[in-house]
């Protein structure tokens, strides 16, 4: 191939033409469509891969990373944890009971779960629940923390007694009465997740254990924190075979949600995949109206000895050029667009409701090289076909008409 022509001609072709601006005209539009596509497609990938992350963390604290529980007529006593402690140091583990309640304060009435845990315990594996008692020196015994939720709709104050009806049934003479406490409102979490902060409570272990008499060696489940919970749990799994009881990951809890939200993000990424396979037909258009009015031109060139091969390239890297240089001002200010929205207040959102106002993004690698990588197949096969139409030109047919 002769190199040398093929830049030369290049170099002519994208000079602007003032004979046939449309011609330019086109090229810009194909350039800017995909550099816009490419720009959309980063912002909207690293919002939908930092909303996901957002979710995860949050589930990821309330469900704990790994859960034991009991199956039919099991239980999980003393030895289990101690065993369990023995052999995986390095993991945390906290013990809880736990029972359906409906808390009273005044005339306001909820329902609600309360876990019955170990302060030190529980702060160690749940970062939420921490923060709510960090300041508080000593719980007592039915001392009361409370989601936000809880706190809201009952117009909780600190030190307010409430009382709690547990779903244990307690005879009295003739009749059967719920079980009822009066606890002290001592603190409340938020956790970022509404049906969270409407539901939970925490109290202190042998609170419940007097209220729903259950023995000191007998727990209805205990939490862990692992910082890999899907290698742990195969491994706990294993340990756990000769007792009634199972394990479950935060993942599993929430199975149905990750599927839409990864089906949902699938489905952008092949919309609007689909932005810069439209934006690709101005580079079809614009290399095609090159080829036409520049037919005698590319008929003298084969006349005079080029082959059809430098004829193609000239075309094919014509149409790259276009197509690549508007994937690196995608990637440009794709990038640009995600410093703007992580760093000011451009799209503000409810922190009620989100945890956060501003937008979360996080870019994936993979999710990054499948976008570069599918621009530039489909810039490619852009370019080829009016590439290989160049060839395709009658010489004489040409030089006899012009």
């Amino acid at each position: 191939l002769n190199t040398q022509l093929i830049n030369f001609i290049i170099k002519k072709y994208l000079i602007f033409d003032k004979k046939n601006p449309f011609i330019s005209i086109s090229a810009i539009f194909a350039f800017l469509g995909v550099g816009i596509g490419v720009m959309v497609l980063i912002i909207v990938m690293a919002i939908m891969n930092g909303t996901v992350k957002e979710f995860e963390k949050k589930l990821f604290t309330m469900n704990y990373p790994l859960s034991i529980y009991p199956k039919i007529n099991g239980m999980i006593d003393e030895n289990l944890l101690k065993s369990l402690e023995e052999k995986f140091p390095k993991l945390l583990f906290s013990p809880y009971l736990r029972s359906q309640v409906m808390i009273q304060s005044d005339n306001s009435i909820i329902g609600g779960v309360l876990f019955g845990v170990d302060k030190k315990k529980e702060s160690a594996v749940n970062s939420i629940y921490a923060e709510a008692v960090e300041n508080i020196d000593t719980l007592g015994k039915y001392d009361l923390i409370v989601g936000k939720g809880i706190k809201d709709e009952l117009y909780l104050f600190d030190n307010q007694k409430v009382t709690l009806y547990f779903t244990t049934i307690n005879p009295t003479g003739f009749s059967l009465m719920p079980k009822m406490k009066r606890f002290v409102y001592s603190g409340n979490f938020k956790s970022g997740l509404n049906a969270y902060d409407k539901a939970y409570m925490y109290s202190s272990i042998d609170s419940l254990r007097i209220i729903l008499k259950k023995a000191k060696t007998h727990y209805d489940g205990i939490h862990i924190y692992s910082s890999d919970p899907f290698k742990d749990k195969v491994l706990i799994e294993k340990e756990l075979q000769s007792y009634s009881v199972g394990i479950i990951g935060w993942w599993q809890q929430n199975g149905n949600f990750f599927a839409a939200m990864e089906m949902e993000k699938k489905a952008l990424f092949v919309v609007l995949m689909l932005i810069i396979l439209i934006a690709s037909l101005n580079i079809i258009s614009s290399l095609l109206m090159t080829v036409m009015s520049r037919r005698k031109e590319i008929a003298l060139l084969l006349s005079l000895g080029a082959s059809e091969q430098e004829v193609k390239h000239i075309f094919l890297r014509l149409g790259l050029i276009m197509g690549y240089a508007g994937i690196v001002f995608g990637i440009v200010f794709g990038f640009l667009g995600m410093y703007l929205l992580e760093n000011f207040d451009i799209i503000s959102l409810p922190a009620d409701v989100y945890g956060t106002t501003k937008l979360p993004l996080v870019l994936d690698t993979i999710d990054f090289v499948s976008i570069v990588i599918g621009s530039m197949i489909i810039v490619f096969f852009s370019s080829y076909y009016p590439a290989k139409k160049a060839t395709k030109i009658d010489v004489l047919d040409v030089l006899r008409n012009e």
